[in-house]
């Protein structure tokens, strides 16, 4: 299956903002309460989508003309030499096709990752085992999620 990756344009926002909740209702749902789910999906309306994109490098990944997954990478708080990855989707349909690898790959060869000594991944309890086989590991030891019901990753460049 052919996937191609670009930078989301404005258009690609109500698009997107329906992967993510179409993602957690599905795939998320059964490590997270829809109140949870409810509340994530709010925080990646098409607004806070573009928001997010005038400073994070937030890609589309398209299967034909379907946006069937997203991601970005963004600067770790004011640290020039770390980063991180976020909003990392894949539409139900398309997850174990090898569109989620495609995406970990097209972030870790952005400018911002090749920039930086780390990376994090605030991993859902869903996703923290795909993550792992990229090598990302547990932060500082810690292998329980946090509050926010999220394991902190990350991967030291070489």
């Amino acid at each position: 299956m052919t996937v191609t990756a670009r930078k989301i344009q404005p258009a690609d926002a109500q698009a997107v903002s329906r992967l993510i909740c179409r993602t957690l209702q599905i795939t998320n749902a059964a490590d997270y309460s829809p109140e949870e789910l409810a509340a994530v999906a709010a925080s990646l309306s098409p607004e806070k989508i573009l928001w997010r994109a005038t400073w994070m490098h937030f890609y589309v990944f398209c299967h034909g003309e379907t946006i069937v997954g997203c991601g970005a990478v963004g600067p770790y708080w004011d640290k020039p030499d770390e980063c991180s990855f976020f909003n990392i989707f894949v539409l139900p349909e398309y997850q174990g096709r090898g569109v989620g690898s495609r995406i970990i790959e097209t972030l870790e060869q952005d400018e911002l990752f090749l920039r930086c000594k780390r990376a994090e991944i605030p991993a859902s309890l869903t996703a923290v085992n795909f993550y792992r086989k990229f090598g990302y590991d547990f932060k500082n030891g810690i292998t329980t999620p946090d509050e926010e019901k999220l394991y902190r990753l990350e991967k030291y460049r070489k």
